[in-house]
Parts: C-alpha cells; structure tokens; sequence
C-alpha cells in the first residue's frame, strides 16, 4: 500500500510540474528568438516564436484539464509569455524592418511590447470574469505570430523604402491588443474524436498545409484571425440594428396575445 501510495504521489507531482516545464520550453524559445535576432538569422529567429505559440496553448489546456492549475504556474506563465510574445518578436521586427528609422524605429517597437505586456496584465485580472469563449482584445500570442510569419515569408532585412509597411505592420496589432474588440478563444471547442473524424481532418488539413507551404500558410492563419476581430465586430453590429428592439418585440408580442379569440385559448 506504501508503495502504491508513493508512486501516486509521483504521479500527481509529475502533472503538476509538467506544464511548468512546457511554460520553460515557451521561455526558452523567446529566448532562442532573440539570440538568432541579434546574429540577424531571421529565417531562424521567427519559427521560435511559432514554437512558443504551440506550448503555450499546450501548457495551459494540460494545466486545466488535468487541474494542476496554481498560483505558481500562472504567474511562471505570465512572465515567459512577456518574453516569448513581447520581447521577441519586438526586438525582431525592430532588427528586420523597423531598424531604417532609427529612433522612431524603436520607439515603435517599444509601442508593442507595453501593448503586449498591458494585455497580458488585463488578462490575468479579467481572467475568471469574462465569457471563455471570447478574448478581448487581440491575444499577445497570435500578435507576436502575425509578427514571426510576416518575417518569416519575407526574411530578408528591409531597406527604408521596403520598411515602410512594417510601421502599421507593429502598429495594427499593438491597438488591437489594447482594444475592447473581442477575438474567438478556441477554448470552448469540444473536439468529440470518439464521436466525429471532422475535428482530426481539419487539423490534417492544417498540418498538411503547413508542411506543403508553411511561409503563406501561416501568414494567411495569422492575418485571417487578426481579421476575425474587426469583421466579428461589424457583424454584430449590424445585426443590433436590423434587429427589432426590445419594446419593438414587446409590443408585437402583446398585440398577439389581445388578438387571439376565445375559441383560440386552451380549454380548462
């Protein structure tokens, strides 16, 4: 029984410390980022942060599902994500396209990293207290990717006359982060593989995609869910105003219930 009880206690340790291993693997790709950065190896830098996407989404849904959830781990999570989706791809894209503009240049990398380190903030306050399915504003995570695909499609270092896009390229993407503007979260998704091969052919799909074009695959991933957020946005905008109002629906409701006849009503 002794033994038993030990090897359980092994076990439960194991899950707990598991995602905090993942969440250093995460740390250690921001960090592999920047070391390829400043040896201007681009095409090699922007893939850890692709890395440190997929171990963050790991590290969290292990963490949840297996309850290994702790103070610990959150605030451990929190810091590498500063570092992976923050300080990486900032001082990434600084080197590859916004070097040409000198100061202003990096002030605008600057920019990005307090938009990306405020969003990380609000979401460890909001946590809890918003609806799961939705983000707000646009996930650091996906931000510092929209980055990483970018240079890695284009990995060549950009002249000024080239660089000029990179501006709004940083710029677009640290305003979506700080905004209010609501980006689906992924989590409430039931796979159901027992129930449905659907789930398994999207994601071969996606990894077939990826290994047969990985550079536009990406870029297209990465642009098309920056997009989800403002087309989201504007959609249920104008379904509040095609929609009837409340007392609109109010008063068709009770001109309903005073029209129907006495033969109409249920009997006793």
């Amino acid at each position: 029984m002794s033994g038993q009880r030990q090897t359980g206690q092994s076990v439960r340790r194991g899950v707990f410390v598991l995602p905090s291993m993942l969440t250093i693997a995460n740390l250690f790709c921001g960090y592999g980022c920047l070391v390829y950065t400043f040896r201007g190896e681009y095409v090699v830098a922007a893939p850890f942060i692709g890395i440190a996407i997929v171990l963050d989404t790991l590290d969290g849904r292990i963490a949840r599902m297996t309850g290994a959830t702790t103070a610990f781990g959150v605030e451990l999570d929190s810091l590498a994500d500063i570092v992976s989706f923050g300080v990486a791809p900032a001082m990434l894209v600084c080197a590859w396209g916004l070097s040409p503009f000198g100061q202003l240049g990096w002030a605008v990398g600057f920019l990005y990293l307090t938009s990306a380190t405020t969003r990380l903030a609000r979401f460890n306050i909001q946590s809890g207290t918003v609806d799961k399915r939705f983000f707000v504003g646009l996930p650091s995570p996906a931000s510092a990717g929209l980055l990483a695909s970018t240079v890695f499609m284009y990995p060549r270092e950009l002249v000024t006359a080239e660089a000029t896009p990179v501006l709004a390229l940083v710029l677009v993407p640290a305003l979506m982060m700080i905004t209010m503007m609501r980006f689906y979260s992924f989590k409430t998704i039931n796979l159901g593989f027992q129930r449905s091969v659907g789930p398994l052919i999207v994601v071969a799909v996606i990894i077939a995609a990826i290994a047969a074009n990985p550079q536009v695959t990406l870029v297209l991933m990465s642009y098309s869910y920056l997009l989800s957020g403002p087309v989201g946005a504007v959609v249920t905008r104008m379904r509040r105003r095609g929609g009837p109002s409340n007392q609109e629906m109010a008063g068709v409701q009770a001109s309903d219930t005073s029209g129907i006849s006495m033969s109409d009503k249920p009997g006793r």
